[in-house]
Order: C-alpha cells, then sequence, then structure tokens
C-alpha cells in the first residue's frame, strides 16, 4: 500500500471545530465550517447577490422580471424575514362580491323552515340549504327539473349508434 506522503492525500488527525468558534464540529465539505454557520454564509452570499442585481437595475432603469420578488431583510443568526410588496387594491374590488358572502355567513338555516341546521344541512340542486325533513324536492316546492337533467345525462351517455348502409344488390 502507498503511504499517504506519497498520494498526497492526509487522513484527519481528528475532529475540526468549525472555522466561526461556534463550537461545534466542521467538515471540509462545508469549507470547516459547521451547517449552521455555512447555512448562514450561503444567505449572506445570496443576498448579497440580490442586492446587487437590484442595485443594478435601479441604476440601469430596466427590471429583469415583471412581478416583484420577495426581499430579503434582517438576517440573523438562523431567522430570515421576507417581505413582499402587498398588490394594489382598489376600493371597487372591496366593495364586491367578498363583503356579500361574509355577510350571508352566519348560522346555517333551512330555507323553507328557517330551522337551524348547523354542518348537517343538505344542499339541493337548486341551491338552497334544507333541513333534515324539507331535503326532498316534493318538500320544498323545488323548481329544478329533474326530468330534463336525467334525459341530459342519459343522452350524453348513451350517444346514437348509426350502421353503415349497404347497397342493394
Amino acid at each position: 500500500m502507498e503511504s499517504p506522503k506519497e498520494t498526497g492525500c492526509q487522513a484527519p488527525e481528528g475532529p475540526i471545530l468549525c472555522i466561526k468558534n461556534c463550537g461545534f464540529f466542521g467538515s471540509a465539505t462545508t469549507m470547516n465550517m459547521c451547517s449552521k454557520c455555512h447555512k448562514d454564509m450561503i444567505l449572506n452570499q445570496q443576498q448579497a447577490k440580490l442586492a446587487a442585481s437590484s442595485i443594478e437595475d435601479i441604476v440601469n432603469g430596466t427590471s429583469s422580471s415583471k412581478e416583484k420578488a420577495p426581499i430579503i431583510t434582517n438576517v440573523e443568526a438562523g431567522s430570515v424575514e421576507f417581505k413582499a410588496t402587498p398588490p394594489q387594491l382598489s376600493p371597487e374590488s372591496l366593495v364586491g362580491p367578498n363583503l356579500e358572502t361574509k355577510a350571508k355567513e352566519g348560522p346555517n338555516r333551512c330555507t323553507s323552515c328557517s330551522k337551524r341546521v348547523g354542518l348537517m344541512g343538505f344542499k339541493c340542486k337548486c341551491g338552497n340549504l334544507f333541513c333534515s325533513t324539507h331535503r326532498y324536492s316534493d318538500k320544498h316546492d323545488c323548481p329544478f327539473d329533474y326530468r330534463a337533467s336525467g334525459q341530459d345525462a342519459i343522452a350524453k351517455a348513451n350517444p346514437v349508434v348509426k350502421s353503415q348502409k349497404l347497397d342493394k344488390i
């Protein structure tokens, strides 16, 4: 066998402490740093690259993407905060259907008898909510046309099959 002096490889003499003096052991794959210090160093490098590219974009007056990327702020040992700019909302979008659905949210009640149904309400094909007594279509005078719906379902499931015409001799 060859000696380590001949091959140029040296076996580690023992565990190597982190070069940042945090008290943990490092390895050669992480540049003699522990995993936490190595991760922090990579985050700092990425933040520096992001800052440099954003400064370049500001100076040149160009944007590399149409959407704004999240901005990394306050990088400490182990914690990173991400801040993204929220989209601008117009007053018309705030008044729209969002407020109507919040106003409807309340105790779920039967459409026929106004009995509270809780989580066990039955939603009919007509779109209304009913209690166990009024859940059937004949009990609440449902306007939904079950016959036409059934005919459409059968027509879609069973297409018309036509045979080829034969020439008469």
